[in-house]
């Protein structure tokens, strides 16, 4: 029987693309997850391991739609044969029930993995090179100076509720200890 796994990171972003391609690959049952691939905590993932028997081959229309890292996916892809279950992707026209299909697994693993460490290391560059000009990167603060001082000072006079200064001040709680943090750092 073929399973396919279709995910998407957001509510807003749509499963069409992948249950149509998972579909015209002959999926008898699809399974599908609105979460980040960095989430460990994916239902449908959970859903699917209850459900595959030996024989099965799980279709995912791209391989970073079951796991985010090379370990992840080579984690996925070991689980699978101790299982013996198949893996076939889609878009990388893998499968792994051959033994190429496994070796071209690994390969195009290892590549994803060091594109995004690549993306990563240029990120970092790019934010350490702007802060080096001067330029601070973040969400702008949410009060003017006075004003953080001011909720600073209200929370250390312990007169107030937390609830009822984040009310005042329209800030959330969060928001409040981060300011006393940095008041407290000397930021």
């Amino acid at each position: 029987m073929k399973i396919g796994y279709a995910r998407v990171s957001t509510a807003e972003q749509s499963l069409d693309l992948q249950r149509d391609a998972l579909k015209a690959a002959g999926c008898d049952r699809i399974l599908v997850d609105t979460a980040s691939g960095a989430t460990a905590a994916r239902p449908g993932l959970d859903r699917l391991r209850e459900q595959v028997r030996a024989g099965d081959t799980l279709v995912v229309w791209r391989l970073d739609r079951l796991g985010r890292s090379l370990r992840d996916l080579i984690g996925w892809a070991a689980w699978l044969e101790e299982q013996q279950v198949a893996l076939l992707s889609l878009h990388e026209a893998i499968d792994t029930a051959t033994p190429s299909g496994k070796l071209t697994f690994h390969l195009f693993g290892a590549l994803a993995e060091f594109e995004r460490n690549l993306i990563r290391e240029r990120t970092h560059a790019g934010l350490a090179a702007a802060r080096a000009r001067g330029r601070k990167g973040g969400r702008p603060m949410a009060l003017d100076d006075d004003k953080r001082a001011l909720a600073v000072r209200l929370y250390h006079e312990n007169s107030l509720p937390i609830a009822r200064i984040c009310t005042m001040l329209g800030i959330s709680k969060p928001t409040l200890y981060a300011y006393v943090r940095a008041a407290e750092a000397g930021a």
